[in-house]
């Protein structure tokens, strides 16, 4: 038998279980917040005089209890020994809880609302530091993987980079080396305890996985956690959402989240759904599901709708651009890399450039004259990411069309990234996939003040690229000669083209 006590000494809930256990229903989350545990202490009974088991301790973790104490009984059915735990703010040798052993109840002395007051200032004190000057959604970053570490370690310093730009607190990173991964939950039930205790010590309220979780997965670790639970995806696609100032830039963001959301609204009990169609499946009889997900189907049609429509407005502003044959140059990149700030530099553009993942989101054009007097169209565009999500590649076409147009990519590196030529694969693997490979491309490593002079050189001949450092123009002169020298060995091959199109159209026909 087991009983679930308030903190004012009053019985909340009255629990009958088998000589193996009990099992504890679902309970009210109101003090799920911050460091608050549950308000309520779990007193069981032990049958065979055995201590508290791994099944006590995960009670103890996941509900969030003040305090659980099981009670052994002695063969005549009187109360013997106890044992307890509660909670540590702080691992202290290896246990996230404070064991408790009294031989018999008359002996038990312990001032209960004292005890936890003190436990949940202690936890409130270890989660925030006097150094938060703002308040900021704190998350820990989690990492399951069958890869090396070395590889698994560098997704996740691409991860917490992701979580500061989205305006995150990261608290913990977690990184766990499986032989296999958990279909169900990624990590072993166990490590699972460990990281809400760790949720707990820290004052986390967010999990962010550095996976795509399925939806069954992100339920089934929702439910188990009780705390919010997103993968890298939906990270990316918030950064978006937040950075987009264009209507454009809002409708494909819009676009790429409805498409992720449209699987994940799956209901609690599908054998009470009522499908939708048919004689007397209309109106009133469709469920609050199937409602969302029709809406959510009908917002996607009007989003694809005024996104052609969009396209169309681009093509329309294009058109002028290349009548007047000026060459476009279109700045390629893994976020981060110094696109905009090159563009700023080469043109004194304003365009908004910060140390930061995805500071850009809406392309940007600006004239270029090179010191021969010849003038081309130079482009900012959105910074490409390792794994970069389908559906945010998929409602950014119409952006990512710019670069169809372009007659030379910049692809820009950055060199001080221990991690560059992963980058440079990146990049490549997604032009590949818009099918722009076959696009002229010149190389260009960036941030040459922040690295050893002989790697830059090194790169640059290895990849017959440009060594420059975006905020240094003495460092631009070879960058804008070799665009120049480029740009006149294509151009005049296009233009031929052209002439000799012209000329066949002359031609009457047979």
């Amino acid at each position: 038998m087991g009983l679930l006590v308030d903190r004012q000494g009053l019985v909340a809930l009255v629990l009958v279980g088998d000589p193996k256990g009990l099992v504890i229903p679902p309970l009210k989350r109101e003090r799920q917040a911050g460091s608050r545990l549950k308000g309520l202490r779990l007193i069981h009974t032990h049958l065979h005089g055995e201590p508290l088991s791994q099944d006590d301790f995960m009670d103890l973790a996941l509900l969030r209890l003040d305090f659980i104490l099981a009670v052994t009984v002695a063969p005549q059915g009187l109360p013997g020994r106890l044992y307890g735990a509660h909670l540590l703010p702080q691992r202290l040798a290896d246990r996230d809880w404070q064991l408790l052993d009294v031989d018999h109840v008359s002996h038990l002395d312990v001032d209960f609302p004292v005890l936890i007051q003190s436990l949940e200032a202690e936890l409130a004190r270890a989660g925030h530091t006097a150094a938060d000057q703002v308040q900021k959604e704190r998350a820990i970053l989690i990492g399951v993987t069958t890869k090396p570490r070395a590889v698994a370690e560098a997704s996740l310093a691409e991860l917490r980079e992701l979580a500061t730009s989205a305006g995150l607190q990261v608290v913990d990173v977690i990184l766990q080396h499986r032989q296999r991964i958990d279909p169900r939950y990624l990590m072993g039930r166990g490590k699972l305890m460990e990281l809400v205790l760790r949720a707990l010590q820290v004052d986390a309220s967010l999990l962010i996985f550095d996976a795509d979780l399925n939806p069954s997965q992100a339920r089934s670790i929702t439910d188990y956690t009780e705390l919010k639970v997103i993968d890298r995806t939906q990270l990316i696609l918030d950064i978006f959402a937040q950075r987009a100032r264009s209507r454009e830039g809002k409708l494909q963001v819009e676009m790429a989240q409805l498409k992720y959301l449209l699987p994940r609204l799956v209901g609690r009990d599908d054998a009470l759904s009522r499908l939708t169609g048919g004689i007397g499946g209309r109106g009133p009889g469709e469920t609050k599901l199937e409602i969302d997900r029709r809406r959510v189907r009908e917002r996607l049609h009007r989003l694809t709708q005024e996104l052609e429509q969009v396209r169309a407005e681009r093509r329309v502003r294009r058109g002028p651009r290349q009548r007047q044959g000026l060459p476009i140059i279109s700045i390629v990149g893994y976020t981060n890399a110094g696109k905009s700030t090159l563009l700023n530099t080469l043109t004194k553009a304003q365009v908004l450039a910060e140390d930061r993942l995805f500071a850009t989101l809406d392309p940007t054009s600006r004239r270029l004259r090179f010191p021969r007097e010849r003038e081309v169209i130079i482009t900012d565009t959105v910074g490409f990411i390792r794994d970069l999500p389908k559906d945010l590649l998929e409602a950014f076409k119409a952006t990512l069309e710019e670069l169809a147009d372009a007659d030379l990519l910049l692809h820009v590196i950055d060199l001080s990234n221990p991690r560059y030529e992963e980058q440079i694969a990146a990049v490549e693997g997604i032009l590949s996939s818009l099918e722009l490979g076959d696009k002229p491309v010149l190389k260009v490593f960036n941030k040459v003040d922040l690295v050893d002079a002989n790697l830059a050189d090194w790169e640059s001949r290895r990849h017959n690229g440009v060594a420059i450092s975006a905020l240094d123009t003495a460092t631009l002169p070879p960058l804008l000669a070799r665009l120049e020298e480029t740009i006149d060995r294509i151009l005049p091959r296009q233009q031929l083209t052209s002439q000799e199109s012209q000329n066949a159209a002359l031609i009457p026909a047979a």
